[in-house]
Parts: structure tokens; sequence; C-alpha cells
């Protein structure tokens, strides 16, 4: 039995590769909230232009969607300004919709409910 599990595990080990991560550069050291977890909506933006997410810490936009904005990343040089929110939709109306980054150049905002 047990070399049995030896062999089982030795031949999952060879069909499943190592999984390596990858070094994601920061995107800032500092960022600002309404609270200390970042969970109330700063404000919501209106997105003007489609964006496409690099990578799973950001968030696909289209153009003319509403996103809650619940944090913005204090730009550090050589870098964008990164804001952080989920796109509105009637889906996340009991819900937070999925969190993630994008630049605030592609968006406006329309309503500012708490200063940072």
């Amino acid at each position: 039995y047990n070399i049995y599990l030896g062999v089982l595990h030795l031949c999952l080990g060879l069909m499943c590769p190592l999984v390596t991560g990858i070094f994601m550069d920061k995107l800032a050291s500092t960022k600002l909230c309404a609270d200390d977890k970042c969970v109330y909506t700063l404000s919501l933006a209106r997105a003007e232009e489609d964006y496409n997410a690099p990578d799973c810490r950001f968030i696909n936009i289209k153009k003319g969607q509403l996103i809650y904005v619940y944090s913005k990343l204090v730009k550090e040089k050589d870098s964008g300004e990164f804001w952080a929110g989920s796109v509105y939709g009637e889906q996340y109306e009991d819900h937070m919709g999925t969190v993630g980054y994008f630049p605030s150049s592609l968006v406006s905002e329309q309503h500012v409910y708490q200063e940072a």
C-alpha cells in the first residue's frame, strides 16, 4: 500500500511540474483610502476608454462603464497613477464585484463620496 502511494506521488510530481512565481513590480508604496481597510467607496467614476488588464492585479474596463473607486495609489516617479475599484453592474447590487487596479487617466470621477 505504501509503495502504491509512493509511486502515485512520484507520477503526479512528474506530470505536474513545479509552479514558479512571477515577480511583479510594486505599483506604489502608499495608497489613499476612506478607511483603514479600504472598503468604503471614495468615488464613482466613468471609463472614458477601454482597458485590458495586463495581469491579475488589474481589472478590464469598457468605455462607459461605472466603477466604484476604493483606493488611490500615490504616484511614484516613473510610474503611472492607478486606482483600485470594481465595475458597477446590476449583478453586483448586493455585493462587491472583483476589485482590481486601473489607470486613473482612463476614467473621470462622476461623484466623490469621501475625500481620501
